[in-house]
């Protein structure tokens, strides 16, 4: 899997599916919209980082994104809850190994800045 693969595999496909479903009203149209600018930012970012594999450069867009998130969150009702926590977590960390980041398995480098 590549970085260019995360863009078709992120969480909101997930959030979208569960929108449609289950007729989940914590997900709309817009907050789905909001959340992929942030992750298509993300991984933009990481796709430019991947030749140097520069740690502090790949955590400094992990802790934008997050801190993304900490703000989407809070402005919308509070929306990410402990699935899309856990997911969203997942997705971050997963893209920043695929940038060149050496981090152990288990652990989660989105925790520091996280509200949600």
């Amino acid at each position: 899997m590549t970085l260019q693969d995360l863009f078709n595999d992120k969480p909101t496909k997930l959030w979208s599916e569960r929108m449609i479903e289950y007729a989940d009203d914590f997900f709309t149209e817009e907050r789905l919209l909001m959340c992929d600018k942030v992750l298509d930012n993300y991984l933009n970012q990481l796709i430019l980082l991947q030749e140097t594999k520069h740690p502090e450069s790949i955590m400094k867009a992990v802790e934008e994104t997050v801190i993304s998130f900490n703000e989407l969150n809070d402005a919308n009702d509070y929306f990410i809850e402990t699935m899309e926590r856990e997911e969203l977590a997942e997705f971050i960390d997963k893209a920043a190994r695929l940038a060149g980041l050496e981090i152990e398995e288990d652990q989660d480098i989105s925790e520091e800045w996280r509200e949600w």
